[in-house]
């Protein structure tokens, strides 16, 4: 046969597929095996191997960082004891034991989440009470199953926070004696009920309103001054209160030079240290204080003589919350009307 009609026969068709036709009969040859394709690795060294590392390093990122962020939601803070206080989600069911607490956490919008209040707190009228700031009740507190307990510093409150400790409860104290300690008592609270930014603003205002005192009152000579914070058995606010910081603040100088926060002073050492300004603090601790004019002695005060008395709300000015910014502007334009304009309006 022809070698060139040899070489023009067409070969058999390959095998393709595993099995036979149904019906057919299979003949001599041997079945290719199922082939199922497999994805490859990319080669070392080229494109896709560097497109397909990239990838893995994307997903474990983000893998690392789902991790970190469930690990974040747990907040921790230390209160004003330097107890931590470690919450795992932001409270929904606080107890507020002192009214500047209420006040603050109001502010951060977190004010729907207090669940009870003290007696003379009036913030928020409508949730009840338990007790005092000086005793809390503290089976009234447990039974309403409060996710954080806050009290603001009160010494003689001290054994029933122990005691609610003793019970499990998370409980913060804040005991803020000046304008750093109130800031940094609305970042922590702010951290806690998960209102950071709220707090963060909260304190901005704040500090732009103390900044804009302290330019107006800058260069003119403080006035030295007294605060009343109770008349009967006279008691002074002393160099360890917010009222301290306040005077300080609005251009004054406060003439109680005792490092505590609270300070009973004599008559005869008050005559004697003859303030400029008098302040008295009309509130719980000083309900009804008589009309200092016709108070016997007092008009051998220099400020009574001036007339230079002023009365103020005791919650404004011995409470520290978001309203201490008010009182220091308030004392500011009694000490120096004249860094207001006329009759101390804001120029």
């Amino acid at each position: 046969m022809n070698r060139k009609l040899l070489s023009r026969r067409k070969s058999p068709p390959p095998l393709v597929g595993g099995g036979w036709g149904e019906g057919e009969k299979a003949d001599n040859r041997t079945a290719a095996p199922k082939f199922t394709p497999t994805p490859a690795l990319p080669h070392q060294g080229g494109e896709g191997w560097r497109s397909y590392f990239w990838l893995l390093l994307i997903i474990s990122l983000v893998s690392l960082s789902l991790i970190c962020k469930d690990l974040d939601a747990t907040v921790q803070i230390q209160d004003d004891r330097g107890q931590t206080i470690s919450l795992a989600a932001p409270p929904q069911r606080i107890v507020s034991l002192y009214g500047g607490l209420t006040e603050t956490l109001t502010a951060l919008g977190a004010g729907d989440r207090i669940v009870a209040r003290i007696q003379g707190d009036d913030t928020l009228k409508k949730i009840p009470t338990v007790g005092t700031h000086l005793q809390p009740n503290v089976e009234m507190i447990l039974a309403l199953k409060p996710d954080l307990v806050v009290q603001g510093g009160v010494p003689k409150g001290m054994p029933a926070l122990k005691r609610l400790e003793t019970e499990g409860l998370p409980v913060a104290m804040f005991a803020p004696r000046d304008f750093a300690g109130l800031f940094s008592m609305i970042q922590r609270l702010g951290a806690l009920t998960g209102r950071a930014e709220a707090a963060a603003a909260l304190n901005r205002r704040m500090e732009e309103r103390l900044k804009d005192v302290a330019r107006r009152v800058a260069g003119r000579k403080p006035p030295r001054v007294f605060f009343e914070v109770r008349y009967h058995n006279l008691l002074a606010a002393g160099r360890g209160s917010m009222v301290n910081d306040i005077i300080t603040r609005a251009g004054g100088a406060n003439i109680i030079e005792n490092p505590q926060k609270l300070a009973p002073f004599g008559l005869e050492a008050l005559i004697q240290a003859q303030p400029e300004v008098y302040v008295i603090q009309q509130g719980p601790m000083n309900r009804s204080p008589e009309d200092i004019y016709t108070r016997p002695y007092f008009q051998e005060l220099r400020a009574v003589k001036e007339r230079r008395v002023l009365v103020v709300e005791e919650s404004l000015f011995s409470r520290p919350g978001p309203r201490s910014a008010d009182a220091v502007e308030q004392l500011a334009r009694f000490l120096h009307p004249d860094a207001w304009g006329k009759a101390g309006v804001r120029d």
